[in-house]
């Protein structure tokens, strides 16, 4: 991705959370420069990826394959001291797909926070991590029900599902652009994707323009 596609990306995200009046926590206004400056205090934003993440999965077409994230609380696995919960808030475009994925940890809760209809494709996976074609039981805000392999659900705004662990699934914008929140246990993007096709998590960045924001993969260490 070009940064100039990134920095246009962050400011479309700042204008829909706007929209449903969905506020940021601080740290993401920090512009990318002060970074070189903080100290340790900031160490908790550093190690836990909080912030901005805007990925193409290593696609080449964003607009097709992609997400536009931020984390905004976050624990690390085997801290026992840290939080045992993440959160993060989604863009989710029309029809860009975020692709087939499971977690062998983290247990999370996909709402819908406005705009479009979610639409969210389903599998379980087999004993060799592929998809099975055995009737997937989803949970959907308390409801459970059982549907068939690659059933795709549509959440309305303010509907909800539960994505358990090794539980494949895909999502979209159906119609339009869908503000999608995640509630769950600590993320961990470095070691709990499991893409069905071997994917990068973040993307490679080529530098056309200086950045107004970083990304939460992109942090200086303190002195």
């Amino acid at each position: 991705m070009k940064r100039s596609e990134i920095n246009a990306c962050i400011r479309e995200f700042r204008a829909a959370l706007d929209k449903i009046c969905f506020r940021l926590p601080p740290f993401c206004d920090i512009p990318a420069e002060k970074w070189k400056t903080l100290g340790h205090e900031y160490d908790e934003i550093r190690d836990r990826m909080l912030g901005w993440d805007i990925t193409d999965f290593g696609s080449g077409d964003f607009r097709r394959t992609g997400l536009q994230l931020v984390t905004i609380r976050n624990g690390k696995l085997g801290d026992p001291d840290s939080k045992t919960y993440a959160e993060k808030i989604m863009l989710v475009r029309k029809d860009q797909v975020t692709p087939l994925h499971f977690h062998w940890s983290k247990m999370e809760d996909i709402i819908n926070r406005g705009g479009a209809d979610l639409a969210v494709q389903v599998w379980l996976s087999d004993e060799n991590e592929g998809l099975s074609d055995r009737d997937v039981p989803v949970t959907m805000d308390g409801i459970t029900k059982t549907v068939p392999a690659g059933t795709i659900l549509h959440l309305k705004p303010g509907e909800s599902i539960t994505m358990q662990r090794y539980l494949y699934h895909t999502f979209w914008g159906d119609g339009g652009d869908a503000v999608v929140g995640e509630v769950s246990m600590v993320n961990d993007d470095a070691k709990d994707n499991r893409f069905l096709e071997k994917l990068p998590r973040f993307a490679e960045i080529e530098e056309d323009e200086p950045a107004e924001y970083l990304l939460c993969n992109e942090y200086p260490k303190a002195d």
